[in-house]
């Protein structure tokens, strides 16, 4: 078997036709080789298969090209049937992949693992952080930005933390599903909120108020966890308590899957009796009976979104915006 010989940074200088320390200064990250030189040095790292050595590469950058992903969240919570937080990680993913670093994911559902994290990121393991699915006026965030190091968030921080963070428009992607509800005739509109220690809890269901509120119509609320089972429990206390709703306005579509079982189970025929709306747009959700009537969020451009604004940040390029607000958009099916 003829084993083929690694291609060298002298082979890589010879074929660009630069000096062996024009080719160290490109493949370690310098900026000061001008742009067509790097071209050339990249066109030739790519002809020839280099591989750079991650070692001497970091001593020279220092950085290790590593990034953290965080989820606050349980084990239980991050591999359910929820289709957020492998949304988010294809959207991260990629777009290191692109950047070629590395994705660390770590889990910091107790206060144990958040010092783990901390310690983690303190001493020097990766580049920068980004947090995903944050729950409460989380301190860790902020205490990283202040040890000074990068950090990005997908929604933006409950409390006074300056992070930077990348959201959507929850707010007005339910004004516009509940004013389609209110515009079809429906006037006993409730809501299964979100958790209200989220932002994406919060102001999911501050749309639904402010909306109603401008419609002159009462308000039934019922709070659940994002979870399936949360919304069937929720449903059937709104049945309960007003057993002549004729809408549901359920803040995401996990829930929502939940509130269409109760509904069948209780009886009631969708729309014709119940007209429901969740916020997400999984894919699943095409396949509901009926298909779901829903406000899609963009959760993988959220991701991307994310990497690029921490990269920015690593990399120190200027005026880059504390804050991102993705639009969302009302898609009409079957159920509302």
């Amino acid at each position: 078997m003829v084993t083929r010989e690694r291609p060298t940074l002298e082979a890589v200088a010879r074929r660009a036709g630069v000096s062996r320390a024009t080719v160290s200064r490109v493949v370690n990250g310098s900026t000061s080789v001008a742009a067509s030189i790097r071209e050339a040095v990249n066109r030739a790292v790519e002809e020839l298969g280099y591989v750079p050595n991650q070692a001497a590469r970091s001593l020279v950058t220092q950085r290790t090209e590593s990034i953290a992903l965080i989820l606050p969240e349980t084990a239980n919570r991050v591999f359910s049937d929820d289709l957020f937080f492998p949304a988010i990680i294809r959207g991260v993913g990629g777009e290191l992949e692109a950047a070629d670093k590395q994705l660390v994911l770590m889990m910091a559902g107790s206060a144990k693992s958040h010092d783990r994290v901390e310690r983690y990121a303190v001493a020097g393991h990766v580049d920068g952080v980004m947090f995903a699915s944050m729950h409460g006026a989380d301190p860790l965030p902020g205490t990283l930005v202040r040890l000074g190091i990068p950090v990005v968030c997908s929604g933006r921080p409950i409390g006074e933390a300056a992070v930077p963070y990348v959201d959507v428009d929850h707010f007005g992607g339910v004004c516009s599903a509940v004013r389609h509800l209110v515009s079809a005739g429906r006037r006993r509109i409730a809501t299964i909120a979100g958790p209200q220690d989220m932002v994406a809890g919060i102001d999911r269901l501050a749309g639904y108020r402010a909306t109603l509120e401008e419609a002159g119509l009462a308000q039934h609320v019922q709070i659940g966890d994002f979870t399936r089972e949360s919304g069937m429990v929720a449903m059937r206390k709104l049945l309960d308590d007003d057993p002549a709703l004729d809408a549901v306005f359920v803040a995401s579509d996990m829930m929502a899957h939940g509130a269409l079982t109760a509904l069948k189970d209780a009886g009631r025929r969708v729309p014709a009796d119940v007209a429901v709306i969740g916020f997400d747009d999984f894919e699943i959700s095409r396949y509901s009976e009926p298909p779901l009537t829903t406000v899609r969020q963009p959760i993988v451009e959220m991701g991307r979104t994310m990497a690029r604004q921490l990269l920015g940040l690593i990399n120190g390029e200027p005026h880059l915006p504390d804050a991102v607000v993705l639009p969302t958009e009302l898609v009409i099916r079957e159920s509302a």
